[in-house]
């Protein structure tokens, strides 16, 4: 795995923003964090599954990048409760 890029699975709008990106007004709260291979032969653009398996195509990208940041944990700290295990799992080995 060369690039991985950190995607997040949200809820649906309810009021206000209180995530990264999404119109203002919008509410849509991170309900978990996975990872995501960069697609092939586009490095600035993930690729169409998370290492679980899910489908990241309504999922927002983080800006995050785990490939520019070696030594430091792949997920933002302030999700660290809601990581996907799967995710996790592949990205420790």
């Amino acid at each position: 795995m060369d690039a991985i890029t950190v995607v997040y699975e949200l809820d649906k709008p309810v009021g206000t923003r209180t995530s990264p990106g999404g119109a203002p007004g919008e509410a849509r709260t991170v309900r978990r964090v996975h990872a995501a291979p960069t697609a092939p032969g586009t490095p600035t653009a993930t690729g169409p599954r998370t290492l679980c398996g899910k489908d990241t195509f309504a999922m927002e990208t983080a800006y995050r990048k785990p490939s520019e940041h070696p030594g430091a944990l792949w997920y933002p700290a302030q999700y660290a409760s809601v990581i996907c295990p799967d995710c996790d799992a592949v990205m420790t080995t």
